[in-house]
């Protein structure tokens, strides 16, 4: 996706969490984040709204903390998230395609790398806030469900942070069937190695429409949303092993 879908997706994804949020409450638990309630889940993704546009407005080349989570609570602690998301996306709207600052994750440039890593972060929690509401949760599109699972097999577990690793080399394949989308990854005690191919053979296959193993992958959706096939136990062990989280 280029960076103006992304920044699109973005708009309409935090859009989207405030209003679930507000259907549901602030103290209502969020039960794919066990222990939060609704007032967690704002406290945090706009405390990373705020510092994620920090960069993109006042340039920072290195590593800058985020400030800390508001004392706010109700309406008031709504309207603070509101506020963040629509800076976020302004000054993505209205950054210079050669912006420069930090970026941690490689990306063509760091305005494509913040604008894809707000727009998925802003999706998941998202999902998070419709699943606290209850009802029907809102489907990703294909193309947005293959890039983030882009983005979290081909960089976020392409770090020494990731945390999936066996003792032998294993293999899990990631089949999206409504886009033709294959990954595969190679497992081993070393950092996780995905190619975009289904060559060969593979210990355990993952698959199912994008959206679907897209919300799998992120733990937002449980294994039974997707069709496996093979060893299902490295299914969970990424399952036990994959969870991305923000220190």
């Amino acid at each position: 996706m280029d960076t103006a879908e992304l920044i699109n997706a973005l708009d309409r994804e935090g859009r989207l969490l405030a209003e679930a949020a507000a259907a549901a409450g602030p103290e209502a638990p969020v039960p794919t984040c066990p222990g939060w309630q609704i007032r967690d889940l704002l406290r945090h993704t706009g405390t990373v709204h705020r510092w994620a546009t920090t960069y993109i407005a006042e340039g920072h080349t290195a590593f800058h903390p985020s400030g800390a989570e508001p004392d706010l609570d109700g309406d008031e602690l709504l309207d603070w998230f509101r506020e963040g998301h629509r800076a976020l996306v302004d000054a993505l709207t209205g950054a210079p395609k050669d912006l420069e600052c930090w970026q941690f994750m490689p990306a063509p440039s760091p305005l494509a790398f913040w604008a894809r890593r707000q727009a998925h972060e802003t999706a998941v929690h998202r999902v998070d806030a419709e699943s606290a509401r209850g009802g029907r949760l809102t489907t990703p599109e294909p193309d947005f469900a293959v890039d983030g699972i882009d983005e979290l097999l081909l960089a976020f577990h392409a770090r020494e942070k990731s945390r999936v690793r066996t003792r032998t080399p294993r293999t899990l394949r990631v089949r999206a069937t409504d886009t033709g989308a294959v990954w595969t990854v190679h497992l081993s005690d070393g950092v996780p190695r995905t190619v975009r191919d289904d060559d060969g053979p593979a210990d355990c296959e993952l698959s199912g429409p994008a959206h679907e193993v897209y919300l799998t992958l992120w733990n937002r959706r449980s294994l039974s949303s997707v069709a496996l096939a093979g060893d299902a136990s490295l299914a969970e062990l990424w399952r036990a092993n994959s969870a991305i989280t923000w220190s």
